[in-house]
């Protein structure tokens, strides 16, 4: 396997490169994560094996759609494939090795600042991605729509609960999801706010700093609401304030954003119930009771 992603790192860099040692390394519950080397250079790989859903090949096109805005850095993709004569064959993907430093306040501000940036650019004219994708272990539900209110309630909160009722973890007396998609359409209903390119998956562990600055990883990418990325950073902690006063300097708060901010947390913690089971299935049904009261 390693003299295959040899060659190809060598074909694309331009670059002889032959891997002398390949160091496994923690980090994802879909793949094996490994720091390979030679006498000269070193690069970070995924690898799992190979099936249809090709997850890492949407992973690889996420970070180029992010670092092409040129806002914010990503690892860079240094290329992706399939191994060939393997038992199984791999899919790999290869990315610039990042060596990343304790962040300072500091770091967390200019983090937000460019996050507003990377929402801010002005590249789409409707919601969603082409094709389906991935947030984490669970496929992402895409497709294009004009209406944000459409989209966030079909293709987040309604494939979601789909999902979850196809496996028996929402059950019929945890909430008819036909009602709640129209409840969360209703509430979103006159939201239509600017598409923004989304990392879509932000948490603390998705984001990381080198000598030059932030840097953005594994991300889940859509265009959609810029305070997705906002209320998902705020769900499980890990950002300090100073990431936020960041981002609001360049991008103040918008109004009723607290009203959405738990509408727009409830995909998170549904897709966790999908993972994880009833806790997070708990959380949810908690989150939809109080979204009735609004």
């Amino acid at each position: 396997m390693w003299h295959f992603i040899s060659e190809h790192i060598s074909d694309e860099t331009q670059q002889f490169f032959s891997c002398q040692k390949a160091e496994r390394v923690s980090g994802g519950d879909t793949h094996e994560s490994y720091i390979i080397k030679d006498t000269t250079h070193r690069y970070f790989v995924k690898t799992r094996k190979y099936d249809d859903t090709q997850q890492l090949s949407h992973e690889a096109e996420g970070l180029a759609a992010i670092a092409n805005t040129q806002t914010i850095a990503t690892p860079r993709v240094i290329c992706h494939g399939i191994t060939a004569n393997e038992t199984p064959n791999m899919e790999y993907l290869v990315l610039s090795h990042v060596r990343f430093i304790e962040p300072t306040e500091n770091d967390y501000f200019i983090l937000g600042q460019q996050l507003a940036a990377l929402h801010a650019v002005n590249a789409y004219t409707s919601y969603g991605w082409p094709h389906d994708n991935y947030i984490g272990a669970s496929v992402q539900t895409n497709g294009r729509m004009a209406s944000w209110a459409d989209f966030f309630a079909e293709k987040r909160i309604g494939s979601m609960l789909e999902r979850l009722a196809s496996i028996g973890t929402w059950k019929s007396g945890d909430g008819n999801i036909d009602d709640i998609v129209t409840r969360v359409r209703h509430l979103l209903s006159l939201h239509q706010p600017h598409p923004s390119l989304l990392h879509g998956d932000l948490w603390a562990g998705n984001a990381g700093f080198n000598k030059k600055g932030p840097v953005l990883f594994d991300p889940a990418v859509y265009v959609g609401d810029a305070e997705t990325d906002l209320a998902m950073a705020e769900l499980f902690g890990g950002f300090p304030q100073s990431f936020f006063e960041g981002y609001h300097q360049h991008t103040p708060i918008e109004k009723n954003y607290r009203l959405r901010k738990p509408i727009y947390q409830l995909y998170h913690i549904l897709n966790h119930g999908l993972l994880f089971g009833a806790h997070y299935i708990t959380q949810a049904k908690q989150i939809i009771d109080d979204i009735y009261t609004h």
